[in-house]
C-alpha cells in the first residue's frame, strides 16, 4: 500500500510541478508580486528629494486667479517670476496641456515669454490606435510606439522642449512603471516629462536606455508590462517642497527656492484633472497621490540613479524548483507538527527576506510563485502523508487488531512501520498449543455449547497473548499458532513466549475446573514453542491474504507441540538457552521428529524462577 502511495504522490508532485509553472503568468499570482512590492516601497527608507519643487495649481491660487482653465497671459509674468537671475530652475515642466488655441493675445504672451525661456517643458500625449504591441516590436527603438502626438500649439511647441506624459497603470490601478521614451511613426522619440526634466538638470540618464521589468512584475498580457522602468517612489506628497501657483505670481516666494531645482507645475486643487481626465491616481506608497508628485519621484529616481532591479529569471526557476523539492520530501520524512513549522518558517523567511533585500539594494524578488510552489508541495504531501497513515492504521488495525495488543498496533503505525505483501525473513519465537480432550467434549455438547466453551478458552488465550505483546496468528479448530517478535519487534520474545504459555496453563485451571464439574469431562492443553528464522508476511493469494509465518522452524515448534502431553509445556534447546535464568526446566532430553534428520533436545517447564 505504501509503495502505491508513493508512486501516486511522485506523480502527483509532477503534474502540481507542471501546474505550478503552468499557472506562473496568472494574473492573481503577479497581483500577489505586486503587493508585496507595495509593501516593500512603503518599508523603504525616503531620499531627500534632490532640488524639485512643486508649483501647486491648488485651492488657494483658483479663489484667487478664477476658474481653470486660466487666460494663458497669466504664465507670462509667472515664467517671469521663475527665471530670475538669482534663482532660474534647471527645469520648468508643466502637467498642463496648451493643444488648443485661446484667445490670441494671450497666446501671444505665453509664446514670447517661452521664447525668452530656455528651460521650459511642455507636454504631450501619444496617442495610440492601433496595436501598440505590433507596432512597438516592429521599431528597434523598444519604446513605446504610438500613432501620432497630441502636441501643444506649434507657436509654443517651437520655444519649448517637448515631453510625453504618458503614463502606466497597472491592471490594479495602481502606478508602479512609467514610459522613458516613446516613439511615432516617423521616427521621433518623444522622452517622458520626468525624463526631459532629469537630463535638463544634469542627470546622466545613459543607464536607463532600453532599460525593462525582466521579471514580468507587474505583467498585464499586453504591450505595456515590458520596456518601462519601475519607479522607486521614495517621496510622500509631503516629502516634497510645494508652492502655490498664486504666490510664485504674486513674488511671495523667495526665488532662491528654485534656484537649479526642476519645477514641476501642476494640480493639487481638488476637481482639477490633468489631460487624463485624472487628477491623482493610486501608487504604491499613497493610495491617492497627485499626479505631479507622481512626476517628482520619477523626477528624484533619475537625479539619484537608482533603479529597481531583478535576479535572472533562471535564479528564480531554480529557486522555485529546490523549495518544490524540498516541500515534497519533507512532509514523509518530519513529523507532521515538525513539517508546518518548516514550511511556515520558509515561507515567512521568503516574505521576509525579499523584502530586506528590497530594502538594502532595491532588489526585487518576485516570491509569489515560490510561495505557491511550497504551499502546493506541502498541502498535498501532507496530505497524502496523513491518508497514508490513516490507511496504515486501517490496515494494521483490520489485519493485526483482534491479534496483537492495542499498544502493538500503536506502535505499529506510530513508526511507520511498513506491513507490506510479501514476506521476510525474521527471527521469531512460535507457540503452538493444542486442546486435549476436545473430540470427546465437542461429543457430549450440543452446537451452541461447544462454541461457548471453545470461545471461553480462546478468550482467555488471546487476553493472555496480547497482555505478553504477542500475536495471534490462526485458531485451527481447538489450535492454535501464537507469534512473538512479529510483526513489531519485542525484546526478549523467547521469555514472552514461554511466560504466555505459563499464564495459559494457569488460566486452563478454572476454566478445566468449570468444564469437570458442567460436562464431567477433562480438558488440558499441550504447548510446545521454538525460536528460530521463519518467513513472516503476509502470505496467500490475490483473493485471500493472511499474516502468517511459515518455514522449518514453525514445523519445528508444531511437531513439538504434537509430542507434548496433556497440561505440559514443552521447549526446544533455543528457546532453553534463552530463558533458564527465568525458568525452571528438567534436563531434557532428545527426541527425533516426523521430518527430521537429527534429534533435537526439548525442555519441559517446570516453572518460573522466583526472578520471574
Amino acid at each position: 500500500m505504501r509503495e502505491r502511495i508513493k508512486r501516486i504522490a511522485i506523480a502527483m508532485n509532477v503534474v502540481l510541478l507542471l501546474a505550478v509553472f503552468f499557472v506562473d503568468q496568472e494574473r492573481w499570482l503577479r497581483r500577489l508580486d505586486a503587493l508585496l512590492f507595495d509593501a516593500n516601497m512603503r518599508q523603504a527608507a525616503t531620499h531627500l528629494p534632490k532640488d524639485i519643487v512643486v508649483v501647486a495649481i491648488d485651492n488657494d491660487s483658483l479663489a484667487e486667479l478664477g476658474r481653470f482653465p486660466w487666460d494663458r497671459a497669466v504664465y507670462a509674468p509667472f515664467l517671469d517670476m521663475l527665471n530670475q537671475p538669482d534663482g532660474k530652475p534647471k527645469a520648468i515642466a508643466f502637467d498642463i496641456l496648451f493643444n488648443d488655441a485661446s484667445d490670441p493675445d494671450s497666446d501671444r504672451a505665453f509664446a514670447e515669454a517661452l521664447s525668452s525661456s530656455d528651460n521650459v517643458i511642455l507636454p504631450v500625449i501619444g496617442v495610440t490606435e492601433g496595436d501598440v504591441f505590433g507596432k512597438r516590436e516592429a521599431r528597434p527603438d523598444k519604446w513605446l510606439a504610438v500613432d501620432r502626438l497630441d502636441a501643444p500649439l506649434p507657436m509654443f511647441a517651437e520655444h519649448a522642449k517637448l515631453a510625453n506624459i504618458n503614463r502606466v497603470v497597472s491592471p490594479d490601478g495602481v502606478i508602479r512603471q512609467t514610459w522613458l521614451k516613446l516613439a511615432t511613426p516617423d521616427g521621433q522619440v518623444v522622452p517622458s516629462l520626468a525624463y526631459e526634466a532629469a537630463r535638463m538638470a544634469g542627470a546622466d540618464l545613459s543607464r536607463y536606455d532600453g532599460m525593462t521589468d525582466p521579471a514580468g512584475l507587474f505583467e498585464s498580457g499586453s504591450a505595456v508590462a515590458k520596456n518601462t522602468l519601475t519607479i522607486d517612489y521614495h517621496l510622500n506628497t509631503e516629502d516634497v517642497t510645494t508652492v502655490s501657483f498664486s504666490r510664485v505670481l504674486n513674488g511671495e516666494i523667495d526665488p532662491t527656492v528654485f534656484k537649479d531645482a526642476v519645477v514641476l507645475v501642476g494640480f493639487t486643487a481638488t476637481g482639477l484633472s490633468d489631460a487624463s481626465g485624472q487628477d491623482s491616481g493610486a501608487t504604491p506608497i499613497e493610495k491617492k497621490m497627485q499626479l505631479v508628485y507622481v512626476h517628482a519621484n520619477i523626477v528624484n529616481q533619475l537625479l539619484n540613479g537608482s533603479s529597481v532591479s531583478y535576479p535572472p529569471a533562471w535564479t528564480l526557476l531554480l529557486g522555485e524548483l529546490l523549495l518544490f523539492a524540498a516541500f515534497a520530501i519533507l512532509p514523509w520524512r518530519l513529523k507532521n507538527v515538525i513539517s508546518i513549522l518548516a514550511f511556515l518558517a520558509v515561507a515567512g523567511a521568503l516574505l521576509y527576506g525579499q523584502m530586506e533585500l528590497y530594502r538594502a539594494s532595491a532588489l526585487q524578488i518576485r516570491v509569489a510563485d515560490a510561495i505557491l510552489a511550497i504551499t502546493l508541495a506541502y498541502l498535498t504531501n501532507v496530505s497524502l502523508k496523513s491518508y497514508l497513515e490513516s490507511a496504515q492504521k486501517q490496515f494494521v488495525t483490520r489485519q493485526f487488531g483482534r491479534y496483537i495488543s492495542p499498544d502493538l498496533v500503536r506502535q505499529i503505525v506510530a513508526r511507520d512501520i511498513d506491513i507490506k505483501l510479501g514476506g521476510d525473513a525474521k527471527q521469531i519465537t512460535v507457540l503452538f498449543l493444542d486442546i486435549r480432550g476436545f473430540t470427546p467434549l465437542s461429543e457430549k455438547l450440543t452446537p451452541p455449547e461447544l462454541v461457548d466453551t471453545l470461545n471461553t478458552m480462546f478468550n482467555m488465550i488471546t487476553e493472555t497473548t496480547l497482555r505478553h505483546r504477542g500475536t495471534i496468528d490462526k485458531f485451527i479448530g481447538d489450535a492454535a499458532m501464537i507469534l512473538f517478535n512479529a510483526p513489531l519487534d519485542v525484546e526478549e520474545h523467547e521469555r514472552l513466549a514461554v511466560r504466555t504459555a505459563y499464564e495459559i496453563q494457569q488460566g486452563m485451571v478454572d476454566i478445566r475446573e468449570r468444564i469437570r464439574e458442567r460436562y464431567g469431562c477433562e480438558v488440558n492443553v499441550g504447548i510446545g514453542i521454538h525460536a528460530g528464522q521463519a518467513v513472516v508476511g503476509n502470505i496467500g493469494s490475490y483473493l485471500r491474504v493472511d499474516y502468517t509465518a511459515i518455514g522449518d522452524n514453525v514445523n519445528i515448534a508444531a511437531r513439538i507441540e504434537s509430542q507434548t502431553k496433556p497440561g505440559q509445556i514443552m521447549v526446544s534447546e533455543a528457546v532453553f538457552e534463552r530463558t533458564r535464568k527465568n525458568f525452571r526446566y528438567d534436563d531434557g532430553e532428545d527426541r527425533l521428529f516426523k521430518g527430521k534428520s537429527q534429534p533435537i533436545r526439548v525442555y519441559t517447564l517446570l516453572g518460573p524462577a522466583s526472578a520471574d
